[in-house]
């Protein structure tokens, strides 16, 4: 499953684990994203939506 926003495109970010000795080491940040029902043009359909979409409205759940 990708993990990455069907509303805004919001996908993982790339950075660092730097540890108290600062061994680094490279590690992925992944997006809040849940599956929900979405009314979509008339019908209900299940997306994958970062909670700040949600939470900015930009969806309308079902």
């Amino acid at each position: 499953m990708a993990k990455r926003c069907e509303i805004c495109g919001k996908g993982p970010m790339f950075g660092h684990q730097i540890s108290h000795a600062h061994n680094v080491s490279r590690r992925v940040f992944y997006p809040n994203v849940h599956r929900i029902r979405v009314i979509e043009s008339g019908a209900v359909v299940r997306k994958k939506v970062c909670t700040k979409c949600m939470k900015a409205g930009k969806v309308q759940k079902a």
